[in-house]
């Protein structure tokens, strides 16, 4: 039984048969490597940006997207979504309202998104850095849950844990722990996914905290503002644009989550600790 779904005719990996050294020791051996697929995002009819990603969870992904690049302000916005499969890719075909394809028809993206891009096709400064959104105060999370929760979310990676390849961006809800993880070859379109899985099920975003498996660049801060989360985890280091606008639109964004250790940038209130001190 394939342990990840696929999406249409798509799988999300493939196997292969590779050489394999452990030192001076060689042998023949099965690998899972990880999928990369061209996805057009669609709106109206008229396509708007082409990301390389993994072909899951394909319809989040185009919600999400939608929300954290402020092409809509609200998940009924989307008034269709349809994922369809191409010869050479898949195409996620969205229904917006007629206002909010004419903005987005002004913001002039062109058609490429890497991986790794952050800028999804950005061609001016304003469009690359967008000022984030201030979130709310959010709620306080006590350090060894923050702790058990990377654990819990390491074990439901049920892509990376054969291909050793994606990234993850979790949920923790306050009260029922990991609800949601999303995986992908790019870290903002793990958290696309994320982000769209909860705003389709009515997800209160200060409710909760968001767990990523990457670094926390400048975008996962910018997306994870702009539906009002107040803190992001991530299992490595934020950078310094990271630091500066998640310090301005008071989200706390915590780094180097591993085991018990951690490193708060900026708005420290949010993370609660039985603290020892060190001489």
């Amino acid at each position: 039984m394939d342990p990840v779904p696929a999406e249409l005719g798509w799988t999300s990996y493939r196997t292969g048969t590779f050489d394999s050294w452990r030192g001076p020791e060689h042998s023949r051996k099965q690998d899972y490597v990880a999928e990369e697929v061209p996805v057009v995002l669609v709106y109206n009819t008229i396509p708007h940006v082409v990301m390389l990603t993994t072909p899951l969870n394909l319809e989040d992904f185009g919600l999400g997207f939608s929300l954290t690049e402020d092409i809509i302000r609200h998940p009924s916005e989307i008034q269709s979504i349809k994922v369809v499969q191409r010869s050479k890719g898949i195409e996620v075909r969205m229904q917006i309202p007629e206002e909010r394809f004419d903005n987005l028809h002004g913001k002039g993206k062109n058609l490429t998104g890497r991986t790794g891009c952050g800028l999804c096709g950005a061609t001016t400064l304003e469009q690359a850095i967008r000022p984030p959104r201030t979130v709310g105060k959010g709620l306080v999370l006590d350090a060894a849950l923050l702790r058990d929760a990377f654990e819990t979310m390491r074990q439901q990676q049920a892509l990376n844990l054969l291909t050793g390849a994606v990234h993850a961006a979790a949920w923790l809800d306050s009260k029922k722990g990991i609800t949601a993880v999303r995986e992908d070859v790019g870290r903002h379109n793990a958290l696309d996914k994320l982000i769209g899985a909860l705003a389709k099920s009515g997800c209160d975003f200060s409710a909760g905290w968001l767990l990523v498996t990457s670094r926390a660049s400048y975008e996962m801060v910018q997306k994870a503002a702009s539906v009002g989360i107040t803190l992001l985890a991530a299992i490595s280091a934020p950078t310094a644009l990271a630091i500066r606008l998640a310090d301005e639109c008071g989200l706390t964004l915590v780094g180097f989550t591993r085991n018990d250790n951690h490193t708060i940038y900026t708005h420290p209130f949010r993370l609660q600790h039985l603290q020892t001190s060190v001489a």
